[in-house]
């Protein structure tokens, strides 16, 4: 793959170098490596790589952000992501669960709680009462 890699990006002598020559002098000399490669990817678009190395056998792909992330056709045909509703944030989307189960599928049914939003019913399970969480909360315990 190293070799398919430096060959798409017009650099096959990387292939024969002493210090990239077997995987461990890659990662012995990583810095140096990624210096050569950046420079090289830097005169390409990100399509443009991406279709280049998948092209050539070398697995490739974008880096998202995370508003990029809920925008990608294959998030959303995949059904990777949920739409919940915050209190704090209104609907938000959020990563779905990644796999499915047939006897028992996942799925998500809210939002991730908001700081402290179970804190009595949490110190209530553990046996606290009422008053025990009311001294908590006055003496700035929680």
């Amino acid at each position: 793959m190293f070799r398919r890699l430096c060959e798409t990006l017009g650099l096959p002598a990387l292939v024969d170098d002493a210090r990239f020559k077997t995987p461990g002098d890659r990662s012995k000399n990583r810095d140096q490596l990624n210096a050569i490669l950046e420079q090289r990817l830097s005169q390409y678009t990100q399509d443009e790589i991406v279709q280049r190395l998948n092209q050539a056998g070398v697995p490739a792909g974008p880096i998202l952000d995370i508003g990029q992330v809920f925008q990608n056709e294959q998030v959303k045909r995949l059904g990777l992501s949920a739409k919940v509703r915050s209190p704090e944030l209104g609907e938000i989307q959020i990563q779905n669960v990644p796999y499915r189960l047939s006897r028992t599928p996942g799925a998500v049914r809210s939002a991730a709680p908001e700081r402290g939003e179970h804190t009595d019913e949490v110190l209530a399970e553990l046996g606290h009462s009422a008053d025990d969480i009311r001294a908590f909360r006055a003496a700035g315990v929680v």
